[in-house]
């Protein structure tokens, strides 16, 4: 039975439960200005320090109640202030590469700095000196140093993601020893003015560098990534026996885990949270204003409400018990709230692309026949071009949703149409996937399964329980090419139980490839073999040799171009095969609050939404 069948069922058995909501989070009498935000999670998290995890609500409540130096829009290919009010590029004399609007000046870069008598580029920021964290304390650069070299510094950190996210800034440490064997950061105390990067006296606590690699996308993670910490609260509680990033954390760590001090928008109100309410209150002092100098954001309180039934969560809102999910709904779930006059639904263009992964290059201790199989392209050609992108958007998606071309990049800046080359009637992809077949396995069995040694092709693809549905539908799909799929359950943690180690035959696998992320993500998806998005595997020398070149040149046409010559590389492998691109669907009531607002990629409950939302009079 699909789900919208056994919907209405379901929540009917769930609304005693739902009634109940009424008692504990009474949002109906509630008439200040707050917002209650449901959040489906199995637990909420016990301790806030930003890098911790990325599970759950966790990145959401660190975003809020901590800060970036910037934001990126990547709709606008501009960043946006946050921590840092100005930065600028620099040339070999110290001056700004700005165009006379003040934009990147590109062509100036390149011209600067392609050549191979320089090692790095050197940026020069400058901190908002009204930011303030939410203990009084003044945000100075030496929280900026304290944050960069802590991510750079494995040993302290113990953070394998934040060393990612600055990768390329040029401040080194020996893995080995934990020593410091290059710095990439300065200020006026770590000795920028004897680099050659001029601090005054006056401008000490707000001016500093960065020496980054020559990579036109280098500074978009350092940026917009890295949450900044509070160097007086975290120096001296932290040591190589008790790194940053701790799951047995000190008496001082844990109590700076669970009380945080931010620099952001939001302050954690720790005596009102607890394991199923989790409250953040707007912060009176944050720099950043909106127009006429208002507040930045209008909501004065968010109650963030647990949920562990995304059904009970919806029925919640339905009764109005909350405002506003934190999360996207399967687009079907869309037709309960037709008939209801205070709930907005919104549906936003997705900009993931979810994917069928295949393993091309299991390790010896992990091979198996079925995994040998998928290391001929043949049989991986014939797999891609039995996927029906648009039955498994209508069956599974309910219709919201788009297809994905084989590259992998969504249409934009970067795509690239010559790496559509799956997009043939299907009939015609079903005829010759089954002559590939037919001259690899011609055998079949009674059932019409093809047969290989004896034996029935078959693979099990590794998902979560929600990915039942695709896996169901990749069954019907792959028989009429002979091929039996099984679906096995991914678990906790499944990068280090299954994918990292390459224990899989398939896996399900969200991909998305932008300006901003490129120079990270395709060598992440297609090169690294380390502990990255490369689950299968792939290697392949002229696709990462396109990779290494489009990340160093400075050149914004000569990358654009490179990206999509590698968009039609990858398509050709047949290792990461699209399946669809979901729209986002989400609702929020407007009985107490109006002004919702989603942008490409996001539920109702959004940043912008936040500056905008206004308190309905009289409720």
């Amino acid at each position: 039975m699909r789900p919208r069948l056994k919907l209405a069922a379901l929540l009917m058995a769930l609304a005693l439960l739902c009634t109940a909501c009424a008692t504990d989070y009474e949002r109906r009498g509630d008439t200040s200005s707050t917002l209650y935000i449901g959040e489906v999670a199995s637990a909420f998290p016990t301790s806030y320090m930003p890098w911790f995890s990325r599970d759950g609500v966790a990145p959401t409540i660190s975003s809020m109640v901590y800060s970036t130096l910037l934001s990126y829009d990547q709709n606008t290919d501009e960043y946006e202030a946050k921590l840092v009010k100005e930065w600028a590029y620099l040339d070999r004399e110290g001056k700004p590469l700005l165009t006379e609007d003040g934009k990147i000046d590109y062509d100036r870069l390149e011209a600067e700095y392609s050549g191979k008598d320089t090692a790095c580029i050197p940026i020069r920021f400058v901190l908002d000196e009204n930011a303030t964290w939410s203990d009084g304390e003044k945000v100075t650069v030496e929280d900026i140093y304290f944050t960069f070299d802590l991510a750079a510094n494995q040993k302290l950190s113990n953070h394998a993601g934040a060393l990612a996210w600055v990768n390329d800034l040029l401040h080194k440490y020996d893995t080995q020893t934990g020593k410091l064997r290059r710095q990439g950061i300065y200020t006026y105390d770590t000795g920028a003015n004897e680099k050659g990067y001029p601090i005054s006296e006056e401008e000490k606590d707000t001016v500093f560098y960065f020496e980054v690699n020559k990579v036109l996308g280098a500074i978009t993670p350092l940026v917009s990534t890295v949450l900044v910490l509070p160097e007086h609260i975290y120096a001296d509680i932290i040591s190589l026996d008790n790194p940053i990033n701790n799951t047995s954390p000190s008496e001082e760590l844990s109590y700076a885990y669970q009380h945080p001090v931010g620099c952001g928008p939001w302050i954690l109100d720790r005596e009102k949270t607890n394991g199923q309410e989790i409250v953040l209150h707007r912060r009176a002092d944050y720099y950043l204003q909106g127009e006429n100098g208002d507040p930045l954001y209008k909501v004065d309180t968010l109650k963030f409400i647990l949920y562990q039934e995304i059904n009970v969560a919806i029925y919640a809102l339905k009764k109005g018990h909350i405002d506003v999910l934190d999360a996207s709904i399967a687009a079907n779930y869309a037709k309960l709230f037709a008939q209801e006059k205070d709930v907005w639904v919104a549906s936003a263009s997705g900009l993931y692309t979810n994917c069928l992964v295949l393993n091309l290059n299991a390790p010896s201790d992990q091979s198996t026949p079925a995994r040998e199989q998928l290391k001929n392209p043949t049989l991986r050609k014939a797999i891609a071009l039995a996927i029906d992108q648009e039955a498994i958007i209508d069956f599974v998606l309910d219709g919201h949703g788009r297809t994905a071309p084989a590259g992998l990049v969504l249409e934009g800046d970067l795509y690239a149409p010559n790496a559509d080359i799956n997009n043939a009637p299907v009939e015609e992809r079903l005829k010759e996937a089954n002559a590939l077949m037919d001259s690899l396995y011609p055998e079949k069995d009674e059932a019409g399964y093809r047969m290989a040694d004896g034996k029935r092709l078959s693979y099990q693809i590794l998902a979560a329980p929600g990915e039942q549905d695709v896996v169901s539908f990749l069954q019907v799909l792959f028989q009429k090419i002979g091929i039996e799929v099984r679906y096995a359950a991914k678990g906790n943690s499944p990068e280090t139980t299954y994918l990292y180690g390459g224990n899989f035959d398939m896996t399900l696998q969200g991909v998305t490839l932008t300006p901003s992320n490129v120079d990270i993500m395709m060598n992440a998806h297609f090169s690294n073999l380390n502990r990255s998005s490369n689950y299968g595997r792939l290697v392949d020398e002229k696709i990462n040799q396109g990779i290494a070149v489009m990340r160093s040149t400075l050149n914004r046409n000569t990358k654009y171009d490179m990206v999509k010559r590698l968009e039609e590389l990858v398509a050709k492998q047949y290792y990461k095969l699209p399946l669809y691109c979901q729209d986002v669907t989400s609702v929020a009531r407007t009985d107490h609050f109006t002004g919702w607002v989603v942008d490409d990629g996001e539920n109702a409950f959004n940043m912008m939404s936040l500056s905008q939302l206004k308190k309905v009079e009289g409720r």
